[in-house]
């Protein structure tokens, strides 16, 4: 007669340690970020202590007299990730379109190829490439041509440099371009076929398809491209540093130098002596995480706006 081999009893154990491990992995990510944040403010606190919370709002600085502000490096960043997101989110979303296609493996091997591509670039690269090339082109295509016949109005007035805002956002649009294109495509290709089919089923065009039925489908996935893009517009450095024309005041044109949080630290950093001129640049970083967390937290705030039902 045969006997029953039992069975050997799981452990409570291993699901228990399992819980543990996982929770404390998801609790380094953060834990990490509280101590930059307090390395950053311990290092920082000769200028919190001496500016207080005017340093975000004041406008002047000047390492000679110790007077620092942060609001024309504020401007500058965000006025430079706000124009790329402007100029890089049409072309993204339209490659990303391209890509999902069902057909045309051809066409969608040669230009997924060659958007990818571009995130292995570095980014000084970019910045040497913009300083000869990109440059002078949007100097006497684009600036020179838009200042002479739009002048009177206020963003394009002043004179024109080769080293300006405009130059800086355009960078920053090439250089988030693979990150908004991949993920974009992404969410396209994860929207279930059947709507497709449905869509041309009934009579509707490509474009139709597209524009009223795909991209409403895929707007939360596309505004999440569109955070971590801009996510990666507000930290970049070595780029938008050669490019910008890094004066550090509020430009009056599009096409004026201006200057960012990431721009200041990197020029400066190493030519800061003393006790307040270093804290200033550290409390730049301070703010530069304050500005990202804040524009991505409202973002976020957006997306689930944006995704809630009925909407």
């Amino acid at each position: 007669m045969l006997k029953a081999i039992p069975l050997p009893i799981q452990s409570r154990a291993t699901p228990e340690r399992y819980r543990v491990s996982t929770t404390a992995v998801a609790l380094s990510a953060p834990l990490v970020l509280i101590s930059i944040l307090a390395v950053l403010l311990q290092q920082a606190a000769p200028a919190v202590t001496r500016f207080g919370p005017g340093f975000i709002l004041a406008t002047s600085w000047n390492p000679v007299t110790l007077n620092f502000g942060a609001l024309p490096f504020i401007f500058g960043t965000l006025a430079t990730s706000a124009i790329a997101l402007l100029l890089a989110l049409p072309v993204g979303i339209a490659v990303a379109v391209v890509l999902a296609e069902p057909g045309a493996r051809g066409l969608r091997g040669a230009v997924g190829t060659g958007v990818e591509l571009l995130a292995a670039i570095p980014s000084v690269v970019f910045g040497i490439w913009a300083l000869y090339v990109l440059g002078p082109l949007v100097y006497t295509h684009i600036e020179v041509p838009v200042t002479q016949r739009f002048g009177f109005i206020g963003v394009f007035s002043g004179q024109p440099r080769q080293t300006s805002l405009f130059t800086a956002a355009l960078v920053l649009a090439i250089m988030v371009l693979p990150t908004l294109s991949a993920i974009s495509r992404d969410v396209l290709q994860a929207v279930p076929r059947g709507l497709r089919e449905s869509a041309l089923a009934l009579g509707a065009t490509w474009w139709e398809t597209n524009w009223k039925v795909i991209l409403p489908a895929a707007r939360a996935g596309i505004f999440g491209a569109t955070v971590l893009a801009l996510g990666r517009a507000l930290g970049e450095t070595i780029a938008v540093t050669m490019v910008i024309g890094n004066r550090p005041e509020i430009p009056q044109s599009i096409f004026a130098p201006a200057y960012t949080l990431a721009s200041v630290i990197a020029n400066e950093f190493t030519e800061a002596t003393g006790q307040v001129y270093p804290a200033a640049l550290l409390e730049l970083g301070l703010v530069l995480i304050l500005v990202t967390f804040t524009v991505n937290i409202a973002a976020l705030l957006l997306v689930r706006r944006t995704t809630e039902p009925g909407r």
